[in-house]
């Protein structure tokens, strides 16, 4: 739904792991919000649409909280969740092993979907799907990473959506 393709650009930096050890790297060193190369990129057979999956790190400055902005919705899922039809964010906190530490001060870890080029609706549906693809790929870095209780994701996304 997202693209209306199954081919995705294969990464041979390795997407996941690259993405892991660049967001332990920066757990050492950074001391705010950080943005790495995509982990995942899908681009369909034809046209100029293109959706690019990144995490980095950031600051609970960089929280939405009450603030609402255009074309994106909130979500009750991980530390804070957005979604819209050209971008969506989740926001997890990892302890970890591989993060020295994250048992004193978790890792906070932004994941960010972002199309270059969309002429998706905002509806529920397909805000839904871009959340569905986010938590996905967020799961499968807190994993990648050893997070506790897989950074308080659920095996599947819940929707529940939170007043705008």
């Amino acid at each position: 739904m997202v693209l209306k393709t199954k081919r995705f650009e294969h990464d041979p930096r390795g997407g996941l792991e690259r993405g892991a050890n660049e967001l332990v790297r920066d757990y050492e060193t950074a001391r705010g919000l950080t943005l790495n190369p995509p982990v995942c990129r899908a681009n369909p057979p034809t046209g100029t649409e293109r959706v690019d999956l990144r995490f980095g790190l950031y600051v609970d400055d960089d929280l939405f909280g009450d603030v609402h902005p255009r074309g994106l919705h909130p979500y009750d899922m991980g530390v804070e969740a957005q979604s819209g039809p050209k971008k969506a964010y989740l926001f997890v906190r990892c302890v970890s092993p591989r993060l020295e530490g994250s048992d004193k001060r978790p890792a906070r870890i932004r994941g960010t979907l972002v199309f270059n080029d969309s002429e998706l609706p905002d509806t529920v549906p397909v805000r839904e799907a871009n959340l569905t693809v986010l938590h996905s790929v967020t799961l499968a870095m807190a994993r990648e990473l050893g997070c506790e209780d897989d950074a308080g994701l659920d095996e599947e996304p819940v929707f529940e959506a939170l007043p705008e």
